[in-house]
């Protein structure tokens, strides 16, 4: 009988050891998929903040855009009346 148990106790150790590892190896797996996930977000971050700047900055120049607008077209026009 105590040959038996010796066998037992090697391969539940040998189980138990292989889980032990994958499971290291899938809690790194799933810090560095973390970190990556961070980084994206980080980097939209970014991204949402330059497209919400350009946003204002065309916002702010759509007067003064329209306006020059405005002033070509009246010119297109007076050198079409000329014409």
């Amino acid at each position: 009988m105590e040959h038996a148990q010796e066998i037992l106790v090697i391969i539940v150790s040998s189980v138990l050891t292989l889980f032990l590892i994958a499971a290291i190896v899938v809690l790194v797996m799933i810090a560095k998929l973390v970190s990556a996930a961070r980084r994206a977000v980080a980097l939209a971050e970014q991204v949402i903040e330059s497209a919400e700047a350009a946003t204002a900055v065309i916002k702010n120049a759509g007067g003064p855009l329209a306006a020059f607008k405005i002033i070509r077209n009246l010119m297109h026009m007076a050198e079409k009346f000329r014409k």
